[in-house]
């Protein structure tokens, strides 16, 4: 049984899927695919913390499925703009969490993580897996990746035929 690490760029993945589908992404069906026959050696979703209950209820959804939420303190700049992203982290996690591995799965569609993918894939040697919003997935991103998988209706909430 493949050994994965999985790693969500819980904002990315957000703002991709609400822009390209007005829907959000349905992380149970995502374990579902991405752990099927796999034994999971970390899974972590990376988000940004605004320290909202209902963004507490969400992180309680994301443990309970099996990630481990790792949260940064949303950042509100005097100029109005915000930072919040996890690049650096994510990367370090990958780095340090994929020697342990088989796969790497990687939810982003932020091309900075194609120099990332190219490393892991390169001094490694194993593949890696980036589940992405088409449209909104850079396609250095894409190009780096083993495997491409597009995020579309089957693992969006509330799509027709899902429950």
């Amino acid at each position: 049984m493949k050994k994965i690490v999985l790693l969500v760029d819980v904002q990315n993945i957000y703002y991709t899927t609400r822009d390209a589908y007005g829907q959000h992404f349905d992380y149970n069906r995502f374990w579902e695919r991405a752990t099927a026959n796999r034994q999971v050696v970390k899974a972590i979703a990376y988000a940004v913390d605004r320290g909202d209950e209902k963004q507490r209820q969400f992180q309680t959804i994301l443990r309970a499925i099996g990630f481990e939420v790792k949260l940064k303190p949303f950042i509100k700049r005097a100029d109005g703009s915000a930072k919040g992203d996890w690049d650096v982290g994510i990367t370090l996690d990958a780095m340090e969490y994929a020697k342990h591995a088989d796969l790497l799965v990687l939810v982003s569609g932020d091309g900075d993580f194609a120099l990332l993918v190219d490393r892991v894939r390169h001094d490694f040697g194993i593949p890696v897996e980036v589940y992405g919003v088409p449209g909104f997935t850079a396609f250095a991103l894409i190009n780096a990746a083993t495997e491409y998988v597009p995020v579309e209706s089957d693992l969006l909430l509330g799509s027709p035929g899902r429950t």
